[in-house]
């Protein structure tokens, strides 16, 4: 199953260290922080949630939203 939803925007509960390294600002530290951070506090409700990853600043933040997507979805940890 592919995390990426209909809008072409990237489920953030459902993507792989490989997809997130696709986003902007996103390199692997980045990526693996947020897997490592969905695992440890569960699934994301709201792509803003992302701000609790470390590493992430404000200029990321900014540019991510267009590109994300929060649904309920299969936890890849690749």
């Amino acid at each position: 199953k592919s995390a990426y939803g209909s809008d072409g925007k990237l489920n953030l509960n459902a993507a792989s260290a490989d997809a997130l390294e696709d986003l902007p600002g996103v390199g692997p530290k980045t990526a693996q922080r947020i897997l490592d951070d969905r695992r440890a506090h569960g699934p994301y409700r709201r792509v803003s949630d992302r701000r609790r990853v470390k590493g992430i600043g404000p200029k990321t933040l900014a540019r991510l939203p267009p590109h994300l997507t929060v649904s309920a979805g299969r936890d890849s940890t690749r």
